[in-house]
């Protein structure tokens, strides 16, 4: 059991993974240069700050990649804990400079939660961050037994689901599945800088969603991308392939050329359907796919209550909702709430929530078969 642990780095995922283990009962000792971050941390109750007077259990080093390798060295010089960890969000790197600093690899696992938050910092932690949420264990042939039983044991009291990966594969895993799009996100983002203010009151949910993650941290996000440039640069490189024939293709549509014209439309549709289809890769809850949902659009004001009165009215109809996503309506006091639900219990929740009062959009209507052509 863990009953003692050292959280060297006092930012969002440090002090979340020490609040997570702190009301699991275990005593979390924090440690950082930074005088504010840590008791800051500590006033959260994350733990007491400096280093504890005897070996605690494990470490986890919430340091940036090219720190772990040095940092895993000077804490083992020290005799901190008896097994380490570190939380940095590329592998292969770390993984170099623990062999490079001469520390003991055999106490060591790369790990990487796969949580986060636009903000940073102690004061945006919290102690259910990881739970539900895989957290990537990245072993080595000198990874001890006894070292994965430690990390795994970690990751169970913080309710995170573990995953054993090579640190090779979950870099290229993540620079899809995350780094890349954040530097998308940054890129769509900076198109609006030059964006006039009655333009930028035309921004729907859509676009929000789509720059939300581009709101990170500066420094954070340089450090991971220098950390994992190759594999971005890869990603990168085949989204760019693609964006050049798309916008070959919506040049094409702009011609009096027919064919061009046709095949433009094509290449278009193979686009967006692709992108259909990749979406659909995605988990949805607990782990399965996701289901085939219609939107149920509900406006509400913007009243204390509105919300959880809306939500009230729904799980009394027994519909199980799927997502939700709130679109504030710009210089209003409104917002449009969509409740994802399954396609055969759209149109009653629909009828039922106006028929309780609610302004509820009209819903769209499958598209009907069409008639037999008479031959």
């Amino acid at each position: 059991m863990i009953r003692s642990a050292a959280v060297v780095g006092t930012g969002l995922i440090g002090t979340s993974v020490a609040l997570a283990l702190g009301r699991r009962g275990v005593v979390v000792h924090l440690i950082d240069q930074n005088e504010s971050a840590v008791r800051t941390a500590a006033s959260l109750g994350a733990g007491t700050v400096g280093a504890p007077p005897d070996t605690v259990d494990l470490a986890v080093l919430a340091v940036p990649p090219a720190q772990v390798g040095p940092a895993l060295a000077a804490h083992q010089a020290r005799g901190l804990a008896r097994a380490y960890t570190d939380v940095a969000s590329v592998k292969a790197q770390p993984e170099r400079g623990v062999a490079a600093s001469g520390a003991d690899a055999g106490a060591f696992i790369g790990g990487h939660p796969m949580a986060g938050r636009e903000r940073s910092g102690p004061l945006a932690a919290c102690a259910t961050l990881f739970e539900g949420r895989s957290w990537v264990l990245t072993p080595t042939s000198l990874t001890s037994r006894d070292t994965l039983n430690m990390a795994l044991m970690m990751v169970a009291l913080c309710g995170a689901v573990p995953v054993v990966m090579d640190s090779g594969a979950h870099d290229l895993a993540v620079a899809r599945v995350s780094h890349t799009p954040h530097v998308v996100s940054s890129l769509l983002a900076a198109r609006l800088l030059h964006l006039n203010q009655d333009a930028s009151r035309l921004a729907g949910q859509g676009l929000r969603d789509m720059v939300r993650i581009a709101g990170g941290d500066l420094r954070l996000w340089t450090d991971i991308l220098e950390s994992n440039a190759p594999a971005v640069a890869e990603v990168l490189a085949e989204l760019g392939e693609d964006l050049q024939v798309t916008v070959a293709a919506l040049r094409g549509l702009s011609t009096g050329d027919p064919d061009e014209r046709a095949r433009s439309t094509s290449l278009l549709a193979d686009m967006l359907g692709r992108g259909i289809t990749g979406r659909d890769r995605i988990p949805g809850k607990h782990g399965h796919p996701v289901p085939a949902c219609t939107p149920v659009r509900v406006l509400i004001g913007d009243q204390p209550g509105e919300l959880a009165r809306l939500l009230v009215n729904a799980a009394d109809l027994g519909v199980n909702i799927e997502d939700m996503t709130i679109d504030h309506s710009p210089g209003q006091e409104s917002g449009l709430v969509e409740l994802m639900v399954a396609h055969s219990r759209a149109h009653s929740m629909a009828q039922s929530l106006t028929a309780a009062g609610w302004s509820v959009q009209r819903l769209r209507q499958p598209a009907a078969a069409p008639d037999p052509v008479a031959v």
